[in-house]
């Protein structure tokens, strides 16, 4: 495998040690998301206890609805396997967004890397805000809702690999939809457009919002509306860094050659 070193901007590198790095790359993704995988599996027990937490209880039924059901003599295992891939996933994440930050960083001319790079610490710590979001207001508030919605017509039971697959791929989604401020700061100190172009096609962003919170795994309107309000936030809080922290406009490099006359 390569070595992972940091590639310069004006280093030129062949097709072939593009593809290594890559691969090099990849190989460490691969072997962390592994170890993730393999630690989470491990501690399975602790990992249900966690998931299970933002179900609702059910105080009339002596069995609650703390505890999912399965149907078939492997899904138990199966299920497990799935909710130890994707906790494990969601554990990797940091490093996997860092390897992909690492392989294009060296795109950016050293200034532009120097405007960029301040912005990728804020990553894993959005990510890890939107995971907690999701954990202690999105999911108990989605699973509430569902699971009470008729409840007198039906005998509503939980299918544990339809849960946790909800839970997980919830939680992993706000994670990454909390990159927000992230991708607005990006590309206003970047010069791509303005904060007052995106301040005047805000509702063009409600409307991108809105979109993305129903596709979200929920399909609900409890799920859609509780993660619009802090996307929605965290698009106006980026409008005011974008503003505090923009880029310079740099006057002083236009009227060289108009002062002449």
């Amino acid at each position: 495998m390569a070595r992972l070193r940091p590639v310069q901007h004006d280093e030129h590198l062949s097709l072939v040690e593009h593809l290594d790095e890559l691969r090099s790359r990849i190989i460490v993704c691969g072997a962390v998301l592994l170890v993730a995988v393999a630690l989470c599996f491990w501690q399975n027990s602790v990992l249900l206890e966690i998931a299970n937490w933002p179900l609702p209880a059910d105080g009339d039924d002596a069995l609650g609805q703390k505890e999912p059901i399965t149907f078939g003599v492997t899904e138990p295992f199966l299920t497990t396997v799935t909710l130890s891939f994707y906790a494990g996933l969601l554990l990797a994440m940091p490093v996997l967004l860092y390897q992909a930050y690492a392989y294009i960083l060296p795109a950016f001319h050293p200034q532009e890397r120097r405007v960029v790079l301040p912005f990728l610490l804020m990553v894993p710590v959005l990510f890890i805000a939107g995971v907690v979001f999701a954990y202690f207001v999105v999911v108990p508030a989605a699973t509430q809702f569902l699971l009470n919605f008729n409840d007198d017509e039906f005998n509503i039971q939980i299918r544990a690999r339809e849960y946790y697959s909800f839970f997980a791929l919830t939680l992993i989604s706000l994670g990454i939809l909390f990159q927000i401020p992230v991708g607005v700061l990006a590309v206003t100190r970047l010069g791509i457009v303005t904060p007052d172009q995106l301040a005047q096609n805000r509702r063009y962003a409600i409307l991108a919002i809105a979109v993305i919170a129903m596709l979200l795994p929920g399909t609900d309107p409890v799920t859609m509306l509780t993660s619009m309000a802090p996307l929605l936030l965290l698009f106006e809080f980026s409008l005011l860094l974008a503003r505090l922290f923009g880029r310079s406009r740099e006057p002083e490099s236009e009227p060289a050659g108009a002062s002449g006359g």
